[in-house]
């Protein structure tokens, strides 16, 4: 299984996903992002956020989602609300589709604590989220139920 989460720069949130969700996820279920029109460059404090939770980044990078067209994903989960209206591209086609919108902390303004804490308070609403997610008879589960669980967890 392979899941998609694309925001519209690819540099903070999605990256964050991505990163977290492989960390947590069992073999055979891989996570990916991509941007609605990435930025090409990775939100240094994203990585710092990651790195400091003991998260991988190797390999990590801003990208389109044409990269996906030969190897289109299962599942993609919108992270941004800009990204959330957007049409995915064609080559999805039969995907499952699901928005967890999350503040963007790559805005937050104030002292550095506030802006770290801003990264860290995102870190972990995604692993409330992927967690969730995980939790999830991914085996058993139907399309439908699937849809609706992802749905169900976006507003966690």
């Amino acid at each position: 299984m392979k899941v998609l989460f694309m925001c519209t720069h690819n540099s903070c949130r999605s990256i964050l996903s991505e990163a977290l969700f492989n960390h947590l996820a069992p073999e055979g279920i891989q996570a990916v992002s991509s941007g609605s029109f990435p930025s090409g460059r990775v939100n240094q404090r994203a990585l710092q956020t990651l790195e400091a939770a003991g998260i991988p980044t190797a390999g990590l990078s801003s990208k389109a989602s044409d990269e996906f067209e030969g190897s289109p994903p299962d599942i993609v989960i919108t992270v941004c609300d800009r990204a959330a209206g957007e049409a995915c591209p064609i080559f999805f086609g039969p995907a499952l589709k699901a928005h967890w919108g999350l503040a963007d902390p790559s805005e937050a303004t104030g002292s550095e604590g506030d802006i770290s804490t801003a990264f860290e308070t995102t870190l972990a609403k995604i692993r409330e989220r992927v967690t969730a997610f995980l939790e999830l008879p991914l085996k058993t589960i139907s399309p439908d139920q699937l849809k609706a669980e992802l749905n169900r967890i976006g507003s966690l």
